[in-house]
């Protein structure tokens, strides 16, 4: 009974030891074709190029947009909560009762910080910063109300939470009315959401360009090697065996095209930093624009050696399946 049972573990070790060693050719097979269809695109080094110029420039469009996103959120960030409420104290109040209402103010929950200009202050500030001090000289009466600069909370800096806390201050018997210049926030938010939407709409039909452009170019070369199909299928090679180059092909396509795309636009932004540092310093700011990180870079990659894949398999599928050896 040991021997039978010993002759049966043998036998069990052989078998994982097979099993272990099919799986490690088939990997093996697997990356040397890869390397075989890196050289068959290296042999054609023209028509390659050509080819992954197209994904490169196809690929570099969106992520030039996707930069230009990200700048502008960038721009826009800093103002995303500038939302300073300006109130107008009525005429009919003196300075005691609008100094009450600058420390009645100060104790909203919703409130960060008040700031008092009178109607002196802001005359002088007029003038200095219109440039008709002399014309304003001429005046009987100072025609600036006083004011009270409302700073809100980092919550309720927000359009909508402004929106309510100014409604609330306006209550207050001082205060004649209230100004929140929060509008231009949101036509820029509105802009900037109208300019995300296009460079999805963009982004998917270059993507789509270049996974057709791929599958084209598998085509023509399963066409080219039509009957060297024919033959291997006469063989027996297995489909698995005969999809792998093509497959490799496309992947391959993907991944150069990628880097080259992240090439072009490195390019571009290095070429466009001098002007937008130019452009800031009349300004009188500091801007510089921001590039692809490593991570955005290699989802890139990633993508465009995904849609690669996609449009290779696509269309060995279809077309290899119509080779057949009865054919000839």
């Amino acid at each position: 009974m040991s021997l039978l049972f010993k002759s049966r573990q043998n036998s069990n070790d052989k078998q994982k030891k097979s099993v272990f060693a099919g799986g490690y050719f088939f990997i093996i097979n697997i990356f040397r074709q890869g390397v075989h269809s890196l050289g068959e695109m290296w042999r054609t080094p023209l028509a390659s190029l050509m080819t992954i110029a197209v994904l490169g420039l196809s690929l570099t469009l969106p992520a030039s947009l996707y930069l230009v996103v990200k700048n502008v959120q960038q721009v826009s960030s800093g103002f995303e909560e500038a939302s300073e409420i300006s109130l107008f104290v009525k005429e009919s109040m003196n300075e005691q009762e609008t100094q009450t209402l600058v420390k009645r103010l100060a104790l909203y929950p919703e409130v960060e910080s008040v700031t008092f200009i009178s109607k002196q202050q802001a005359l002088q500030e007029f003038k200095q910063v219109s440039g008709f001090g002399q014309a304003l000289s001429y005046l009987n009466s100072n025609p600036l109300p006083d004011v009270v600069l409302v700073i809100p909370t980092s919550r309720h800096r927000q359009p909508n939470a402004a929106k309510v806390l100014l409604t609330k201050l306006e209550s207050e018997r001082e205060v004649d009315f209230g100004k929140l210049d929060i509008a231009w926030l949101e036509r820029l938010n509105a802009l900037l959401s109208l300019l995300k939407e296009s460079v999805i709409t963009i982004a998917l039909l270059l993507l789509t360009s270049v996974t057709l452009i791929i599958g084209n170019t598998i085509r023509l070369s399963i066409m080219d090697k039509k009957e060297e199909i024919q033959v291997m299928k006469l063989v027996g090679a297995t489909n698995t065996f005969i999809h792998a180059p093509f497959l490799w092909t496309g992947i391959w396509y993907g991944v150069i095209g990628g880097l080259f795309a992240f090439i072009c636009v490195a390019l571009m932004m290095w070429w466009l930093s001098t002007a937008v540092s130019s452009v800031a310093s009349v300004y009188q700011t500091s801007f510089s624009l921001i590039g692809l990180t490593l991570k955005e870079f290699g989802s890139l990659v990633l993508l465009a050696t995904s849609l690669g894949f996609i449009g290779s398999y696509l269309s060995v599928n279809r077309y290899i399946k119509e080779i057949e050896p009865d054919k000839v």
